[in-house]
């Protein structure tokens, strides 16, 4: 059994940015990926995905993206930043090791992976992310649809759905991307329950992430009264509203059930369509937190902005809302890690002991130039 002083279940962009704040702290992180290498859900996104942020505002603590920092970034160019930043990530991760167990006994944690490897520590962060895990909501008829059924994770480009009548369900970022993007290709229509809120991407000539930063609204914590978290902005330089704003794709209320392959609208009038896109987003995959008893039946975890309300030691990075709008992106992980190992340590007086600070990027294996202040972006 190999004895690292803390576990972090998942090794993408939340797993990285945590490892290398234990690093920072003086603690021996081992990282554990299920994946064939470190880079989370990035590499299954669609082929055209750019970043809503640019680079300047989208990386990982420690170390920033090359290039033209006001650019924003395609995804193949954020699966190498990730493939940078765990080569040069002093802390040891261990990829094809999904979790399937953990659990916990006299103040520490027995976690199993399912090649048979087991860890103990007295801290265990898990960083599997809001993004691995799609959502599917139980629609009236959907199990029964008989077209083509995807979730928005599936989609990768339009070629298959190609002059075919398709639904996009949903009213995020990707709900609007995939349906504006396969509009020039297919009969699509965007099914919302509410209004899409639309942000500029550029005001006043900067992009919008610089005014988050300046005004700290990036960095402001949730507190408890926010019961429900309000839906993702949609993040727009102009595009989008005009392709709703034509018709390509045509949006109109979510439809009230499913028969077939026709769908019943809110109005009453039915539809023939081939194909449903769910862009309905994620939930945390944390199953293997079940024996502790720390989930909710629907998945949910107990927790305060990201520390265990059940187990000491216990924590989570890279959750929707976790602390702030940032949290689930790639630059606000880092500011959430930062405060949840501060958290951890400050209750566990015996770690804290044998942790010792470092500073700088370099002490933690980075060298590049630490990412500035500002806001991250969500897949």
């Amino acid at each position: 059994m190999n004895t690292p002083n803390a576990v972090v279940i998942g090794g993408g962009q939340a797993g990285l940015a945590t490892a290398h704040v234990l690093r920072t702290r003086g603690l021996r992180p081992v990282v554990l990926e299920a994946g064939p290498e470190p880079v989370g859900s990035w590499p299954h996104y669609c082929d055209s995905l750019t970043l809503f942020s640019p680079a300047r505002y989208s990386a990982l603590p420690g170390l920033a993206f090359d290039g033209d920092p006001h650019r924003y970034p395609h995804r193949d160019e954020v699966v190498a930043y990730l493939q940078r930043y765990a080569a040069h990530l002093d802390a040891e991760i261990r990829t094809g090791e999904q979790v399937t167990n953990v659990a916990h006994r006299d103040g520490r944690f027995q976690v199993t992976t399912g090649t048979g490897a087991q860890f103990e520590a007295p801290m265990v962060i898990a960083a599997t992310g809001g993004f691995s895990r799609p959502y599917r909501p139980e629609l009236p008829g959907l199990a029964d649809f008989t077209g083509t059924l995807l979730h928005s994770s599936d989609y990768r480009v339009p070629g298959p759905l190609a002059g075919q009548r398709v639904v996009v369900v949903g009213a995020g970022n990707s709900a609007v991307l995939v349906a504006v993007e396969l509009a020039t290709h297919a009969d699509v229509t965007l099914a919302t329950r509410g209004r899409i809120r639309f942000v500029r991407q550029r005001l006043f000539g900067r992009d919008v992430h610089f005014w988050t930063t300046i005004t700290g609204l990036d960095a402001l914590p949730v507190g408890p009264w926010l019961a429900t978290p309000p839906g993702s902005p949609v993040f727009d330089h102009g595009r989008f509203r005009a392709a709703l704003a034509r018709r390509q794709p045509y949006q109109r209320p979510m439809f009230s059930r499913v028969d077939g392959t026709t769908v019943t609208w809110s109005d009453g009038s039915r539809e023939d369509i081939d194909a449903i896109i769910l862009a309905t987003g994620y939930r945390p995959a944390l199953d293997y937190l079940a024996p502790l008893r720390t989930v909710t039946p629907s998945g949910r975890p107990l927790h305060r902005a990201g520390a265990s309300s059940t187990h000491l030691g216990l924590g989570y990075v890279g959750l929707g809302w976790q602390r702030g709008l940032a949290s689930a992106t790639l630059r606000g992980v880092g500011r959430d890690a930062a405060y949840l190992v501060s958290r951890l340590l400050s209750r566990l007086p015996a770690l804290t002991r044998m942790s010792r600070p470092r500073t700088g990027a370099r002490s933690a294996g980075l060298t590049g130039t630490p990412s500035p202040e500002g806001a991250g972006t969500s897949p």
